[in-house]
Formats: structure tokens, C-alpha cells, sequence
């Protein structure tokens, strides 16, 4: 890369019984009970909209011979970026830096891989213990949850730029919850781990992320920590379908319909979050990610095939109109501000290209490699396939790098985890369907 790549990201514990058993619920999409709460489940599942076909995901099938080839160039990524002397992986390559939403797509990518046969059981397990051993070394921010970052040569905590930082820097709820989700796919398909992982969070303050029904994350600043709820429209619903399976009151943002909004998008209407960015103080993007991570982890609910439908429909809509293949996440990029929210719709405008503080950088539109074979996994169009013929020369002996720039057709070199376990888990969907069945 050409600069240093900096990272961003977004009381005591509850197992009451019947918190437990409403997240359970609440994570297979399944209304509960007749309080209310279950009623509006029901509804926000078969909310109108305007017409327009809705693409439902294609079942497990088969992969090709180039599924295979690209699952094997995404698993290299992990095989060059393990570190052995604590278990985690890079986030980004050349950068020794961890977070825990990159060390759960770690994990989730480990059964992915496994899952295609693309590693022996041994080392699936060889991995999975080192990674654990890992998560059960490092220090947490104030003794409560896991830091935002941490070296991943030392395990010592860091800032994103990787700089010691040993009070912290907070915790990210919505980084914690993808943790959350890797954890307990890892103790269903692994049961014998069981104790272990709940050995793990049993020393970490969980309650204290989810309050209000909602998430909240926490920044060290000038000495001081600050509170703030986290997660908008997407990422708040995906998080809270890995939270509910450990027992946590996270029902406020197990749905959108309540911020939900519709916004007409290259002529598709595209289910938006109506909170305001200068009203809360944080962007609002609309893009790939969180469905393509539930569909590919869990499985949709109702509301998010509906919502996923449509922002699919809309990349697709935008290339029809446009000629310009159109595949939108949130990516690294090989040049400053580093990391972009690519967006259908964020911040009141249609395809903007978000930093976390709101800044637009259009002309640094990606086409994005995890997006493309996402869809293409999720989906199968004539339209995902024609872009992904496009996207062959981003394969390299250490993995996927992270997309193509949209200006001038210029590889974005980033090498991250993120892009290639997107990779992986897309393809064992394609082959087997959901990581947690």
C-alpha cells in the first residue's frame, strides 16, 4: 500500500431464561408471543412495496471449477497472514493489527474452509484452538470487553494505526457482535468447545454493549470514556441476530421497520434508515455487507430477503442505466482516506461513498470483489456472473485483493480478511448454504 492503512470501525451479564429463548427466536426470524412484539415481526415480514420482482437466494448447488480455484486464492490470504504465536490473522496485510469483527470473519472463514475441504480437520482445529487460545489472552478495555484493536504479534492492545495504546481505545458492539455470531456457529458445529467459549465470555461484560434493546460501543478520549449507541439499519439487525443467540435484550434493533424508510434509487426502491447523520452523529450507508453475512451465516429473515432484494436490484438497475458494473461494500482501498463505505444510498444521496465522519469521495467508487462473488453466490444472475468474469485478475498468491476502482478501471490492491472470508463463506453458501444450519 502505499500509505500506512488505518482501520476504522463502527452491569452484569443476563442469561435470563426468557431472554435467551426470545433471542433464539428472534434469530431464526421467528415471531414470539402475542404482546405485540410478535405481532409487528409478523407485519415488518410482509411490509408493502412498490412493485418490482424480489430475487429470493438459489439453494445449495454445486461449485465450478473456478469456484474452486477462487475459494483456494481467498484461503491463501489466511495462510499468509497467521500469525502462529497467538492465533489471530492480519486484518490487513502488511499491518499486524487485529480487530474482533476481523477475527470473527477468521473464524467463520476457518469452517468455511473446512466445510469445502479445503483444510484437513486438523488443522481446522489446530487453528480454532490457537484462535481461542488467543481470545483468552488478551487484555479487555477496562476489564469489560474486548479492545477495538490489538497487536496481533503481541495481543497487546493498540490504536487502528497500531500504535500501543494501554488503556484502550473502547470497544465496538457491533465488532464484538460478529465475534458473538463466529462463537457460537463454532460451539454448534463443535460442541465440545462448548465450555470453553462460555468459559471465555463469561468474563466479559456483554450487558454493557447492549442496553435499551440497542447496541452501544464506547471510545477512550482524552482520558475520559464516552457512550454512544452504535449500528445503523443493516449492520444493527445482522448484529442482533449474533447477540440474541448468547441471550442479549436486543430486540430494538432485531428490526428495521421501525428506522426503516423508502428512497426511489436508479429507478428501484431501496429501503433506507431514516435517522438523520447530523441528528445522531454517525453515517447512515445502505450496501452489501450485513445481508450478504446473515444470508451466508444464518440465513435471511423475511425482512432482510426483502431489503437485500432490493439493494441487489439496485447495483443491477445502475449498470443497466449506465453501462457501469456496479458491486457496492465497504472496502479497504490502497490509497488515503483508506477505507470507504460504497454506498447504494447514505447520508441523503443516492451512491455516495462514505469515510465513517461522512466525507464523500465519489471518484473513489469501487467495484467490490466480496460484493460480486456475494451476490453471485446468493443470487446467481446473468448480471453478477458477467461482472465476476471481470474480477479474475484481483486473484494473487496471497489472496483476493479488494475490488476495482470505478473512475479508471485500476485494481485496488487492499489485501485484507475481510475480503477473502467474504470469499470463502460465499462459496461454502453456494455449496452447502448457510455456515449455521
Amino acid at each position: 500500500m502505499s500509505d500506512l492503512p488505518i482501520y476504522r470501525r463502527r452491569p452484569r451479564r443476563s442469561h435470563g431464561s426468557l431472554a435467551f429463548v426470545t433471542g433464539l427466536l428472534l434469530t431464526a426470524g421467528i415471531a414470539v408471543g402475542s404482546d405485540g412484539w410478535g405481532q409487528f415481526m409478523r407485519q415488518s415480514a410482509v411490509m408493502a412495496l412498490p412493485s418490482g420482482a424480489q430475487f429470493v437466494p438459489k439453494p445449495a448447488r454445486g461449485l465450478s471449477v473456478q469456484d474452486w480455484q477462487d475459494a483456494a486464492t481467498a484461503w491463501a490470504y489466511f495462510e499468509a497472514h497467521y500469525r502462529p504465536e497467538t492465533g489471530f490473522v492480519d486484518s490487513i496485510s502488511d499491518h499486524p493489527n487485529a480487530t474482533m469483527w476481523d477475527q470473527g470473519s477468521h473464524l467463520l472463514a476457518l469452517m468455511a474452509a473446512e466445510g469445502l475441504g479445503l483444510i484437513d480437520d486438523e488443522t481446522f482445529l489446530a487453528r480454532s484452538a490457537a484462535l481461542m487460545a488467543g481470545l483468552e489472552r488478551m487484555e479487555l478495555f477496562e476489564g469489560r470487553l474486548p479492545n477495538k484493536a490489538y497487536d496481533t504479534r503481541s495481543l497487546k492492545m493498540v490504536d487502528y494505526a497500531n500504535v500501543a495504546a494501554p488503556e484502550g481505545i473502547g470497544w465496538s458492539a457491533l465488532d464484538v457482535a460478529r465475534l458473538l455470531m463466529a462463537l457460537r456457529v463454532f460451539e454448534i458445529n463443535v460442541p465440545t468447545y462448548g465450555p470453553r467459549i462460555r468459559a471465555l465470555l463469561a468474563q466479559w461484560d456483554l450487558a454493557a454493549m447492549a442496553r435499551e434493546g440497542r447496541f452501544w460501543g464506547s471510545t477512550r478520549q482524552d482520558g475520559h470514556t464516552q457512550y454512544h449507541q452504535e449500528g445503523r439499519m443493516g449492520y444493527e439487525q445482522y448484529a442482533a441476530r449474533a447477540a440474541a443467540l448468547w441471550g442479549l435484550d436486543v430486540l430494538g434493533a432485531g428490526l428495521a421497520r421501525p428506522v426503516l424508510a423508502w428512497e426511489t434509487v436508479s429507478g428501484v426502491d431501496v429501503g433506507i434508515d431514516r435517522r438523520r447523520a447530523s441528528s445522531f452523529g454517525a453515517i447512515t450507508p445502505v450496501l452489501s455487507e450485513p445481508y450478504l453475512l446473515q444470508a451466508f451465516e444464518v440465513g435471511l429473515t423475511e425482512e432482510a430477503q426483502l431489503l437485500a432484494s432490493r439493494i441487489y436490484r439496485a447495483q443491477e438497475a445502475r449498470f443497466d442505466a449506465t453501462g457501469q458494473a456496479t458491486m457496492v461494500s465497504e472496502d479497504h482501498i490502497d490509497q488515503a482516506p483508506h477505507f470507504l463505505y460504497n454506498t447504494v444510498f447514505g447520508n441523503g444521496e443516492s451512491w455516495s461513498v462514505l469515510t465513517e465522519a461522512g466525507d464523500n469521495h465519489t471518484d473513489l467508487r469501487t467495484v467490490s470483489l466480496k460484493a460480486t462473488i456475494g451476490w453471485d453466490a446468493l443470487y446467481g444472475t446473468a448480471y453478477t456472473q458477467e461482472v465476476r468474469a471481470t474480477m479474475v485478475d484481483l486473484a494473487g498468491p496471497k489472496g483476493w485483493m479488494a475490488g476495482r476502482y470505478e473512475a479508471d478501471g485500476r485494481i485496488n490492491s487492499a489485501l485484507t480478511l475481510n475480503s477473502n472470508a467474504v470469499v470463502l463463506e460465499a462459496l461454502h453458501f453456494k455449496h452447502k448454504g448457510p455456515l449455521l444450519r
